[in-house]
């Protein structure tokens, strides 16, 4: 059955967890940004293998409903949250209606980001601050909110940029900026986090073929011919990754940036 929760902004479906793996299963997840590209195939990947899963969106609602629709579909339990990255309350609200809707919060994946490009000498102050907004101050948000319900042995992964390493064109100086960022919270991060057993790691995708960064555009073919494995990455190899690093196996992996680019940084 699936319904539409007017108060709280959120479109819920729920449904038999059967025909799904159990490696995560009685586990919680948010996904932030889990309406397309990365975050969708995440969030169906977590679902996959037993999690209960919210997604937040920004105003892709249809985009949201089929994400929830396929969920569903497979046996599994979600719940879609229009929230803003941008905005504090919408950050903090997500949290707290995961929780409300889904029983608790084991899982945080910081997936939404937003990406800007120009040179430093003309990049507007406005523009910095969304995109600083999005990317950094957003983690840390719904980090420190996601810590006030996440048991100990939960798991924090952020999803960073292999552009934190390497930035081989120009005018990327600040989403490079706000990935290093990233990287570095996330080793201070599992730093703190360790003596609850939290673990706290950073995924940094290369190319992936998403609506935003399509593999058949021109700018991917210049980026091809730079990349070891010449083609662009999977959602669901972003996915693959991020399923682990949530799962059991992973419990002594913490504080660590993974590089999936198919060797765009080597």
């Amino acid at each position: 059955m699936t319904t539409q929760n007017q108060s709280a902004n959120t479109i819920v479906s729920t449904a038999s967890t059967t025909n799904v793996s159990t490696r995560l299963n009685g586990k919680v997840a948010l996904v932030t940004g889990g309406s397309r590209g990365i975050g969708a195939a995440i969030a169906q990947r977590l679902a996959s293998e037993g999690a209960a899963v919210a997604i937040t969106y920004a105003s892709s609602a249809d985009a949201a409903q089929q994400v929830v629709n396929e969920i569903r579909q497979r046996g599994g339990n979600a719940i879609a949250i229009k929230a803003d990255s941008a905005n504090v309350s919408d950050i903090k609200n997500s949290v707290t209606t995961t929780v409300a809707e889904l029983g608790g919060l084991d899982i945080l994946v910081n997936n939404a980001g937003t990406f800007g490009i120009g040179s430093v000498e003309d990049f507007a102050e406005e523009e910095f601050d969304r995109i600083l907004a999005i990317n950094v101050k957003s983690v840390f948000i719904a980090t420190q909110e996601a810590l006030k319900h996440i048991k100990n042995g939960g798991r924090i992964i952020n999803i960073g940029s292999i552009n934190a390493d390497i930035v081989p064109f120009p005018g990327m100086a600040i989403y490079a900026l706000s990935k290093g960022a990233i990287a570095t919270f996330t080793r201070g991060l599992a730093r703190d986090l360790g003596p609850r057993g939290i673990t706290a790691n950073n995924i940094q995708p290369g190319p992936v073929d998403t609506d935003m960064n399509p593999a058949n555009s021109d700018f991917a073919d210049s980026v091809r011919d730079i990349m070891a494995l010449p083609r662009y990455g999977k959602a669901e190899e972003i996915a693959n990754l991020t399923a682990f690093l949530a799962s059991d196996e992973a419990a002594y992996v913490t504080g660590a940036s993974w590089n999936i680019d198919g060797g765009f940084g080597l």
